[in-house]
């Protein structure tokens, strides 16, 4: 019998490796973003929601820069070769993929935070208020 799981087969295990190693360049997870900062993280991990709710609850350690401001400008803040970490509200929104695309416009490298604020709360890790 054939369930809709099967109807078409999985991908070759080649081109598995391919698709999900590819992945991981394109986003991280709250884990993995947690961990690094603990250590001392080696990129910057932009908020991209506004002023308001970066006030309300964000990710410690976070800068908040909504999607819309980020300019070549204001990037010129970081030196070379800094690498941009993206989050919004959770997988229900688009606003890290529309930072993480500015900042590839830029000439940036950047990775998305998969799950966002609302992954960063499901692994039950601290949340900070205020600015």
């Amino acid at each position: 019998m054939t369930t809709a799981v099967t109807e078409i087969p999985p991908a070759s295990p080649e081109a598995a490796i391919t698709h999900f190693s590819e992945e991981f360049t394109f986003e991280t997870d709250c884990w993995d973003v947690n961990d690094s900062l603990a250590r001392g993280a080696d990129f910057v991990l932009l908020d991209v929601r506004s002023p308001t709710l970066f006030a309300k609850s964000h990710v410690p350690g976070a800068i908040n820069l909504p999607h819309g401001k980020i300019t070549r400008n204001k990037m010129a803040e970081w030196p070379d070769g800094t690498i941009f970490v993206t989050y919004c509200a959770g997988p229900h929104c688009n606003g890290a993929a529309r930072g993480a695309l500015r900042l590839a416009r830029l000439g940036l490298p950047v990775k998305i935070m998969a799950g966002g604020l609302t992954g960063w709360i499901d692994e039950g890790f601290e949340l900070q208020t205020g600015e």
